[in-house]
C-alpha cells in the first residue's frame, strides 16, 4: 500500500521539480504561479490537514502551516491577476482599475519571492523540503487498516464540524468571506482528500434512491474529470464514498464558488475604486455596482442565494450519508 510518507513524497517530488526550474528564472514566483504550483500546495496542505486529525498532530500542523503559507501567497497573486485579465477587455472599466490590479499582482509576486527565500524553499540555504521529509520520517505511521479507519473517522468529524458551521448561520448568511467562503473551503477539502490520498478513496453506488438529489446530478458535474477518483493502485483497504452524494457535494462546491467569485469581483472593484479614485466605501460600492451592471446590493443578493441553496442541500442530509464505509480487497 501507499503509506502516508509516500503520499506526501509524491507531491514533494513535484514541488522539488518546480522549485528547481523556478530557481533558474529571473522571477521564480511568477514561474511557480504560471506553472500551477498552487495545486501541489493544495495537495500537501490537504494531506497535512487530514493526517493532523489522525496522528502526530504537532508535526502535521507545522507542515500544514508551511504549505498553507505558500498556497495563500499564490492565491493572493491569483486574486489580482485574474481580475486584471478579466477587466482588461471590459470597456466600462477604467484603465486605472486594470493597472491597479496588475500592480497588486506584481507586489504579491514580489512578496511570494521573499517568502520563498526566507522560509527556505529557494536559495543557497534552501532546506525546507529536507526538513519536511525529516518530520515525515519521524511520524508514527499507522498500518493500512488503522489508517483508513482514521480517515473514515476524520471525514465524519469534518462533516459534523461543517454542520455546526451551517447551524450558526441558519438564519441566513451575513458575511461573504467569513461564512460563505469559509463553508465552501471546508466542503472543498472533502473533495480534495481523495486526489491527495492517491487511490485510497473510491466511489460506490448505493441502493438508496432519493429523487431530491437529481437536481445536483447535472451533466457538468457527472462528467467532470475532477469527480473521477484516482486509480486504486496498490492499496488493499479503501474508504468508499457514495457516488451521488459525492456528486451533490461537488455541485455545492461549484455553486458556492460561482457566487463567491461574483462577490469577490464586486469587492475587488470596490477596493480598486477606493485606492485609485480616493472614494469613500459607500460611493465605491455604488460605482462598482454600476460598472458591473449588478447594483450596489449585489452582496445581499449573493448572500440570499447562498443561504437558499445551502438550506436545500443540508435539509436533504446528503452530506450525512456521503461516507459509505470501508472495503477490504
Amino acid at each position: 500500500m501507499k503509506n502516508g510518507y509516500s503520499r506526501f513524497d509524491f507531491y514533494l517530488i513535484q514541488l522539488e521539480e518546480l522549485l528547481a526550474k523556478a530557481s533558474k528564472e529571473k522571477d521564480p514566483g511568477a514561474y511557480l504561479y504560471a506553472n500551477d504550483a498552487r495545486t501541489v500546495m493544495f495537495m500537501l496542505e490537504g494531506l497535512a490537514k487530514l493526517y493532523e486529525g489522525i496522528h502526530n498532530p504537532k508535526k502535521f500542523h507545522k507542515i500544514r502551516e508551511q504549505a498553507k503559507q505558500l498556497e495563500d501567497a499564490l492565491g493572493a497573486i491569483d486574486y489580482y491577476d485574474a481580475f486584471a485579465k478579466e477587466f482588461i477587455n471590459n470597456a466600462s472599466i477604467p484603465v486605472t482599475i486594470t493597472a491597479y490590479f496588475k500592480t497588486q499582482a506584481a507586489e504579491k509576486t514580489a512578496l511570494f519571492n521573499k517568502i520563498l527565500i526566507e522560509e527556505g524553499w529557494l536559495g543557497k540555504d534552501a532546506d525546507r523540503i529536507r526538513k519536511i521529509r525529516k518530520k515525515l520520517s519521524e511520524a508514527a505511521w499507522l498500518k493500512e487498516k488503522q489508517e483508513v479507519k482514521g480517515i473514515e473517522n476524520f471525514y465524519h468529524e469534518s462533516i459534523e464540524s461543517i454542520k455546526v458551521m451551517v447551524l450558526e448561520s441558519e438564519k441566513g448568511f451575513t458575511e461573504l468571506e467569513e461564512e460563505v467562503h469559509e463553508l465552501r473551503r471546508e466542503l472543498r477539502w472533502l473533495s480534495i482528500y481523495p486526489k491527495a490520498l492517491q487511490g485510497v478513496i473510491q466511489l460506490t453506488d448505493s441502493k438508496t434512491v432519493d429523487a431530491r438529489i437529481d437536481r445536483y446530478l447535472t451533466p457538468e458535474i457527472v462528467n467532470s474529470p475532477f469527480n473521477k477518483m484516482p486509480e486504486p493502485g496498490d492499496n488493499t483497504v479503501f474508504l468508499l464514498l457514495e457516488k451521488n452524494n459525492f456528486l451533490a457535494l461537488s455541485w455545492m462546491i461549484s455553486a458556492l464558488g460561482k457566487l463567491k467569485d461574483s462577490g469577490l469581483k464586486f469587492y475587488a472593484l470596490t477596493e480598486a475604486l477606493e485606492q485609485t479614485e480616493s472614494m469613500e466605501n459607500a460611493t465605491a460600492l455604488r460605482i462598482a455596482g454600476e460598472l458591473l451592471g449588478s447594483g450596489e446590493h449585489t452582496i445581499d443578493r449573493i448572500l440570499l442565494q447562498a443561504s437558499d441553496i445551502c438550506k436545500d442541500y443540508f435539509e436533504g442530509k446528503f452530506l450525512d450519508y456521503i461516507v459509505h464505509g470501508i472495503k477490504n480487497v
